[in-house]
This record gives structure tokens, C-alpha cells and sequence, in this order.
């Protein structure tokens, strides 16, 4: 029987840039049960795909800080964009800081397929159970068995089930025994507690907030929705929010007091928000909608809410939603350099299955990208 030097399960962005990163020499296979790679590179950002940020650090990822440092040092932003460059493909960046496809996700797609095309892809294919027999790992499929040298696990996390996700990455690391943290939802909108269902009856509103969780700063559009809140600065708050309070500060290009000093109209006029956001703001911290000039001591402390709004999320709106999920194979199991198992010799842990998960905006792109070049790198070095 066939034994192939690298096995890659798993066929999204990870796998692919791993197998675009390794040796056209070596006898590769990519094993995943969709009927098309890259299913969720393919829908992600709106089918536009967004790859990276113009600011990438290990502070915008919740990980093991040294093990996200080192894959991002290996293959950086810079390193990324160079690749993109050489595939022909020019991002465009929006609202200066989102690397985009300019055309479609098909860019990046095409590119990673071009790279990885002396791999062998073994499509509609599930992974039911993997052992290693002496050196070798036996992948039992619904296509039969495989055999390989080398084990890469690149299967990502367990939302977007309709594309496929399934738990078979952590199902695998602890068939060997390794320590995972189970999957959670992440970078994904948040239910309220009773107190805070003023923000339902905006639905369809938004606005740009800061806001603060868990020793975190995050500046972007904040979403109301008929479920609770959502937008792209609540999606990066859920990856950091544990249990207890967060805190959003509604105005913070503006000065509530510099606002209203001197003015003779109604609050909600002054504010600078949309007026029924307004209205409701101020209802839900307790000031009447009254004229500036007749507003009270009492009624200026209760102002300095709007920046500093605190209040505990109930949770958030499950796997259905999320863009991604937290947890995954933790980072002590894994070398940082090679992020080879520390117990399981020849066995291999990239992309979302690992316990890194990065904020909105193109983050876990990178990560994906950036550990699969680690191990790529690491793996050829073994094949010199």
C-alpha cells in the first residue's frame, strides 16, 4: 500500500498553504470531506476574503502569546502579502486597516490551489479514525484507509457546519492523548440580560464604539440586532468576554459635557448618534430628555454612562453565527517551532484547531496562513 510522505487533514486555508509550502518532491495528499477546497475561504468577507490587517501582532490573537509571536515572525503579514504579489493578486485595503480580494476569494483560491498542485486532494472523503502503527499513521476514510509518515491535522473548528466543520481535529488529538480546550463560539454577537433588551428595539441601527473587555480596547461599529448585538466590535468583544461585565463607551470621539455646555436644545438633539439610539440611551441610564440648560448634578453623573455604558452580556448566539471557534489543541502539546505534537512523534497541529484564535479582520487568515508555513518549514527541513 501507498504511504505517503505527508498526510494534510483538512482542506482549507491552512492545509493549502502548507502544501504550497512544501516540496513539490514529496508524495503529498490532502484529505477533506467537502466536494471543493477552501469552502470557507470561498465565503468569507462577503466572497472577497478578508486575508490580514495592516496591523498584526500577537496582541490581537487570544493564544499562547510566544507560540503566536514565533509563526508570525516565521511568515508575517509582509511575508503574506510577498506571496499574494508573487501569485499575481493585489488586496485592496478598506477602511485602512482590512486586506481584501479585490475581485473574489476565487484570487486567493486559485492561488493556493496553483501552489499546491503536486498534491494529491482526496475530496468527499471522511476521516473516521486515525492510529499510528509503529511509524506510520493509518487514516481510516469513508474511501478506505491511507497511510503517512507525517500526520498534519489542519481541520479546522466546528463553526459553519453547513460547509462540513466537524470536531475530527480534536477527536484526533485526543485519541493520542492530548490536552484540548473544547470548541467555543467565537467572533459572534451576544444576547442580552432583560436590563439591556432596550437595545433589541433598535434593530438595524448602528454605530462606532469603543469597547472595553477584559483589559482589551476595541474601537469599531457596534450592530443592534433583533437577537441582542452584533458588528464587527462585539464579534472581536466576544472573543475576549468570559462571564461578568463589558463596558462601551457610545461617544468616544465626543465629550458628553462639551456637548451640551451652553446649549439650549433637547439632549437627545445634541447627541451625535442616530435620535432613537439617543432617546434610548438616555432612557436607559436614567435621564429625562430635557433642555441642556436644565439639566441637573444627579442627571450629569448619570451622563457619564454614555461613556462608560457597563453591563454583563446573558451569551452569545451559538455556533450557527460564528465566524469562528475558540479553543482547540492547547499550546503546551505543541512545539512552537515546528507545532509538532510534544508526545506524538511525526503528528502535526495548524490553522483554527489550534488553541489561537484571532480578532475580526483577517486575523485567523493570518494565523491560518502563518502556522502553516511553520510547519511546513519544519517539515521540510526533515526531507533535506
Amino acid at each position: 500500500m501507498k504511504i505517503y510522505d505527508v498526510l494534510i487533514i483538512g482542506g482549507g486555508a491552512s492545509s493549502l498553504m502548507c502544501a504550497s509550502h512544501l516540496k513539490s518532491s514529496l508524495n503529498i495528499a490532502i484529505i477533506d470531506n467537502n466536494p471543493k477546497l477552501a469552502s470557507k475561504l470561498k465565503i468569507s468577507g462577503g466572497g472577497k476574503c478578508n486575508i490580514t490587517n495592516v496591523e498584526v501582532s500577537s496582541a490581537n490573537f487570544d493564544g499562547e502569546e510566544s507560540l503566536v509571536d514565533y509563526a508570525l515572525q516565521t511568515f508575517s503579514k509582509e511575508d503574506l502579502l510577498n506571496f499574494l504579489d508573487r501569485n499575481n493578486i493585489e488586496p485592496l485595503i478598506r477602511k485602512n486597516r482590512y486586506y481584501f480580494c479585490k475581485n473574489s476569494s476565487d484570487e486567493i483560491i486559485n492561488a493556493l490551489k496553483k501552489n499546491s498542485r503536486h498534491a494529491e486532494y482526496l475530496l468527499n472523503t471522511t476521516v473516521q479514525e486515525v492510529k499510528k502503527v509503529d511509524d506510520v499513521f493509518e487514516v481510516k476514510t469513508s474511501r478506505g484507509v491511507f497511510k503517512a509518515k507525517k500526520l498534519v491535522v489542519a481541520s479546522g473548528g466546528k463553526s459553519f457546519k453547513t460547509l462540513g466543520a466537524t470536531e475530527v481535529g480534536l477527536d484526533i488529538a485526543k485519541s493520542f492523548g492530548l490536552k484540548v480546550k473544547e470548541f467555543s463560539p467565537a467572533l459572534v454577537g451576544m444576547t442580552l440580560q432583560p436590563a439591556q433588551f432596550w437595545m433589541k428595539e433598535l434593530s438595524g441601527l448602528s454605530c462606532y464604539v469603543h469597547i472595553e473587555v477584559e483589559g482589551k480596547l476595541l474601537k469599531e461599529e457596534m450592530l443592534f440586532a433583533h437577537k441582542g448585538i452584533s458588528g464587527p466590535c462585539i464579534l472581536s468583544a466576544s472573543l475576549y468576554w468570559k462571564k461578568g461585565n463589558m463596558s462601551i463607551n457610545f461617544l468616544p470621539d465626543e465629550n458628553i459635557f462639551k456637548l451640551i455646555s451652553g446649549s439650549k436644545k433637547l439632549l437627545s438633539s445634541v447627541i451625535p448618534l442616530p435620535k432613537r439610539l439617543s432617546k434610548a440611551l438616555l432612557e436607559a441610564i436614567g435621564v429625562k430628555d430635557v433642555e441642556c440648560k436644565k439639566i441637573t448634578k444627579e442627571m450629569r453623573e448619570k451622563l457619564e454612562l454614555i461613556h462608560n455604558y457597563e453591563f454583563a452580556p446573558a451569551g452569545n448566539f451559538g455556533f450557527t453565527k460564528a465566524e469562528v471557534s475558540r479553543g482547540g489543541v492547547l499550546a503546551e502539546e505543541l512545539e512552537k517551532t515546528t507545532l509538532e505534537s510534544t508526545q506524538v512523534e511525526n503528528l502535526y497541529f495548524i490553522g483554527e484547531v489550534v488553541d489561537v484564535t484571532g480578532e475580526l479582520g483577517g486575523y485567523n487568515f493570518q494565523w491560518a496562513f502563518s502556522s502553516a508555513v511553520v510547519c511546513a518549514s519544519a517539515l521540510n527541513k526533515l526531507y533535506l
